[in-house]
């Protein structure tokens, strides 16, 4: 191939790179337009101020759950100042939180641990403006532009629903708001006002995270009063194949036991259970996950994202429990 072809197909090329994502956009305001009565100017100007972020294409494809190990990262969560944090955070909003077990059945360790693990107890919420986040992914990384277009749908309807100017809020690099850190979607499904002020703020509104959270997790199925999972002490010949069948629950904890598969101290056997394995500095840890650990994972999709909840709010749970500051 001579140089000059060359040139001419890699200029058609970068062409084509370069108006995909005009193409994405005309088309998603002319949905948004059609199907939900946006204004197409206004809806053209919002998204021509939206700022295309290198980084933010840089951090999605460098998410933490690749990089480390769960020695690593454990230790980014179960630090005393987050667990201190949490049994502040429980000490300053003890009703509410009680209240949220009371209506969802969810225990307050578990809303404290996801806020905790999410922003810090709200410290950290998120530096880039969501709108950026959106557009970023949703026209310009196609892996998962699609998802990510959608998720620009919802956001576009609930600042409407919410009377929220869509240029203001942040969030983090994937779009994800607020204390919680909910992404668009999950805003319209599960948010609440907790407090009974008509607005469902998950930015400033502890009543309404607190709620909010709960909402989440009843909805996605979590079983009050059961566990979350176990530490396993005896991992069997066929441990492999079962890791393999992935984290969902899928056998009775019996069904484990009889394939050599036991932890300390035993759980019910009838409870359905799956098994994961989690790389350390020191070799592997296996454990049995319950469904209450799989409803976790529904709000990240990362088993060391769920075990480190677990274990931030076993650890919080356990400070309340002596009551004590130390």
């Amino acid at each position: 191939m001579n140089r000059a072809l060359l040139l001419v197909l890699t200029i058609l090329l970068v062409s084509a790179a370069s108006a995909e994502p005009e193409k994405l956009r005309n088309e998603f305001v002319q949905r948004m337009v059609t199907e939900h009565g946006f204004d197409a100017s206004e809806l053209e100007a919002l998204l021509d101020s939206a700022k295309v972020r290198q980084s933010i294409l840089e951090a999605i494809a460098r998410p933490a759950e690749k990089r480390l190990n769960w020695s690593e990262y454990r230790k980014i969560f179960l630090t005393r100042e987050r667990i201190r944090g949490g049994l502040d955070y429980w000490k300053r909003n003890r009703e509410t939180l009680e209240r949220a077990r009371e209506t969802f059945g969810v225990p307050p360790e578990i809303i404290v641990a996801i806020v905790g693990v999410e922003t810090r107890y709200g410290g950290f919420t998120g530096r880039y403006r969501v709108l950026d986040a959106l557009s970023t992914l949703g026209f310009h990384y196609p892996p998962r532009a699609t998802f990510f277009r959608g998720e620009l749908e919802h956001f576009l309807l609930l600042s409407r629903e919410e009377g929220v100017d869509p240029s203001e809020p942040l969030g983090s690099y994937a779009g994800a708001m607020g204390r919680p850190q909910f992404i668009p979607s999950s805003y319209r499904a599960y948010a609440v006002d907790f407090d009974g002020d008509r607005k469902r703020d998950i930015w400033q509104n502890d009543a309404d995270v607190i709620g909010s959270v709960a909402s989440y997790f009843a909805q996605h199925g979590w079983r009050s009063d059961e566990p979350v999972t176990q530490r396993v002490v005896d991992i069997g010949p066929e441990h492999e194949q079962l890791i393999a069948a992935g984290y969902k629950p899928h056998q009775t904890v019996a069904a484990f036991a009889d394939a050599g598969v036991r932890s300390n101290p035993p759980l019910p056997s009838g409870l359905d259970a799956a098994l994961v394995e989690l790389e350390t500095d020191e070799g592997s840890q296996h454990w049995l996950v319950l469904p209450n650990f799989y409803v976790i994972t529904r709000y990240n999709r990362s088993k060391m994202y769920a075990m480190a909840v677990y274990q931030l709010a076993d650890a919080i749970k356990r400070l309340h429990t002596q009551g004590q500051d130390d």
